[in-house]
């Protein structure tokens, strides 16, 4: 097994003092990289588990914080913060720019090869930092299906893959419907892949994770999505490239 060797690292961001953590594959050449985003609660081991997973793969990999190092565990209180922010694409860039600088300062990235992958919150900030114009190699978002302002989607310039389950009731089938439309209008390169019977955070196995109605994790969609995005990174991003 490749040894991966981690790290926690302080940054700010959105008004706050941010942990993010911070895996590096063997080796002390430039490796491309991988910005990966939590899911509304905030950065947790699975975001965690899941940035090693890619230094397991050869790449550099940042998990980036949401709340200032909590984890927000009461559905109020991470509805109260995710909300407004959801709301405000320039917060969400200032938290994915941060965090994308944080990454790019890493001596092991190679700054010119750098994708993004995000679940429900994180996902929809790795959408705007396309939206944003940044040079990705490839985006990835799960539950994360949000659109953008007019006519911005015209400035993402990599492909875009987004998952979602069937029965997720906060990504609706209008949702859905919308961001595809985004997509197909601003002459994106995109796919979407829609999981049968799935709820939303799907993919989030259910350690120290409160459920809510319409929350729920289904083991063998998690492996799916999983194995979308290693491929999406493996097409776009290919560690030997």
């Amino acid at each position: 097994m490749t040894t991966v060797t981690t790290r926690t690292i302080e940054y700010a961001a959105d008004g706050r003092t941010m942990l993010g953590h911070l895996a590096l594959p063997a080796g002390v050449d430039r490796r491309p990289a991988v910005l990966v985003g939590p899911e509304g609660v905030g950065l947790s081991d699975v975001e965690r588990h899941r940035a090693e997973a890619l230094a397991e793969l050869g790449y550099v990999a940042l998990a980036f914080d949401l709340h200032g190092g909590r984890y927000l565990g009461d559905p109020e209180e991470m509805l109260a913060r995710c909300l407004p922010l959801l709301a405000d694409p320039d917060r969400m860039r200032g938290i994915g720019h941060a965090a994308l600088d944080v990454l790019r300062a890493e001596r092991r990235t190679d700054p010119d090869r750098i994708a993004a992958v995000g679940y429900g919150t994180g996902g929809a900030i790795a959408l705007e930092l396309g939206r944003d114009g940044v040079d990705l190699r490839a985006i990835a978002t799960v539950n994360g299906l949000t659109t953008g302002r007019p006519g911005e989607a015209a400035r993402i310039h990599c492909p875009v893959w987004a998952g979602v389950g069937s029965e997720d009731p906060i990504m609706s089938r209008a949702q859905r419907d919308a961001f595809t439309a985004e997509m197909e209008a601003a002459g994106v390169d995109w796919r979407l892949v829609v999981y049968g019977g799935a709820l939303h955070a799907f993919h989030h196995p259910p350690v120290d994770h409160t459920t809510r109605p319409g929350v729920g994790y289904h083991p063998q969609h998690a492996r799916r999505a999983w194995r979308d995005v290693v491929d999406l990174l493996g097409e776009c991003l290919p560690v030997t490239e």
